[in-house]
């Protein structure tokens, strides 16, 4: 039985480190292993572990597909004051407003803000509106519809 005080590693388990530089007659020393100029042979080895000794790197060489980040809608904005140019009792709708010049642009919607005063009683369908806006016709009278996209249209 062996003595726990006598314990050592099996043969060839451990190696001697290199002890680099120690002269021409080690086989390690001048350079040290380290070769002659190039990045390897300074001190830091300054290359990241996903360097490719100057080939397209992996990264870049693959296809990008998979991710797309998620599109903030932007809507046409009219204000409330805007909507006194029309009729008593008209139905408003992002095509009226376009023809009267209200709204250039539809992109993806008209939402409307409660900026200004509304004394007309107005029928108004739109994509978006907001609370004060929306209490400001109803206050004179008119209704407020949503238009709601459908999925399959969004596709």
């Amino acid at each position: 039985m062996k003595e726990l005080s006598k314990l050592a590693p099996t043969e060839g388990a451990k190696k001697t480190r290199k002890r680099v530089g120690r002269g021409i007659g080690s086989g390690l020393g001048k350079t040290s292993a380290r070769g002659h100029k190039g990045t390897g042979s300074r001190t830091g080895k300054g290359r990241p572990a996903y360097f490719e000794g100057g080939q397209m790197p992996l990264q870049r060489r693959i296809p990008k597909r998979g991710f797309e980040p998620l599109k903030r809608k932007e809507y046409a904005l009219v204000n409330v004051a805007a909507l006194e140019a029309f009729e008593d009792g008209a139905s408003v709708d992002p095509a009226t407003l376009r023809a009267a010049g209200l709204v250039r642009k539809l992109g993806d919607g008209v939402k409307l803000l409660g900026d200004g005063d509304c004394k007309r009683k107005l029928n108004v369908t739109v994509h978006a509106v907001s609370a004060g806006a929306r209490a400001k016709i109803e206050a004179a009278g008119g209704t407020v519809r949503l238009i709601v996209a459908s999925a399959a249209a969004q596709e």
